[in-house]
């Protein structure tokens, strides 16, 4: 039996663009989070992304259940980013109605 609590790191990183990924991974923390609130389990997580080990996997989703607040305000900040960005490459972009064009073919 353990006499002490071990104190675990959480595998977390912030890169230079302020992407919190999973650490030595290229997986972000959004990513994980949004298979976990799909209802993905740990170990198909796990499965999907075979560079992360269980054991981070665990550590990652109760990092955010412990931080929900926190971690749900920095994702709906990287969506509305990501958002403006597509928006803003829309807008310049030669290939405008393309989609509408493509989908139309299909019958959508």
């Amino acid at each position: 039996m353990l006499s002490t609590a071990a104190v675990e790191a959480i595998p977390l990183s912030t890169d230079a663009d302020r992407v919190i990924r999973i650490a030595g991974t290229r997986v972000t923390l959004d990513t994980v989070i949004d298979a976990f609130l799909t209802g993905a389990s740990p170990e198909e997580i796990a499965q999907d992304l075979p560079v992360l080990r269980l054991d981070d996997v665990y550590a990652v989703i109760t990092y955010y259940l412990r931080h929900r607040d926190e971690v749900d305000a920095y994702l709906r900040e990287r969506r509305a980013r990501g958002e403006a960005i597509r928006r803003e490459i829309e807008a310049h972009s030669s290939q405008l109605g393309l989609r509408g064009r493509l989908l139309a073919r299909l019958g959508r």
